[in-house]
């Protein structure tokens, strides 16, 4: 039998699946994966942010994000220039502003999907919640 801690990890880990399931399905007819309009997104909530900056905001290796980068780039989503020292900076294209906003409705129409069921007060409970266990001490830093 698991333990209640491991059922909630557990639950947390179905519910993204089917997020991330649901999204690269949506995201796929504009022609972007999950992991694409996440990096658009990222690049346009941290302007000057770099790139290894950027590869920790979207979850990803320094090498994975600098492979999508280059994706984003010929695709025309986002745009290089350079930052302070040997940093790069992005910021999107006009292309890649419209894509974001497109998926942003896709992003709204999943999550509110899940969560929707949710009266505003619980919704505002389970963000708590979850932050209260993000602000906790990480699992790689415990002996």
């Amino acid at each position: 039998m698991s333990s209640k801690p491991e059922h909630l990890g557990w639950l947390v880990k179905r519910i993204q699946h089917r997020h991330h399931r649901h999204l690269d399905k949506k995201l796929g007819e504009l022609g972007l994966s999950l992991v694409q309009w996440n990096a658009l997104r990222e690049i346009d909530r941290n302007p000057g942010c770099s790139q290894l900056q950027l590869a920790e905001l979207t979850f990803n290796s320094a090498q994975a994000f600098g492979t999508l980068v280059t994706r984003l780039l010929k695709a025309e989503l986002v745009k290089s220039y350079p930052g302070s020292g040997r940093s790069t900076l992005h910021e999107l294209t006009a292309k890649g502003r419209a894509l974001l906003e497109e998926g942003q409705k896709t992003m709204f129409d999943v999550t509110n999907a899940s969560f929707g069921l949710l009266s505003d007060e619980e919704q505002e409970h389970l963000k708590a919640l979850l932050e209260k266990v993000l602000a906790h001490q990480p699992p790689e830093s415990l002996p």
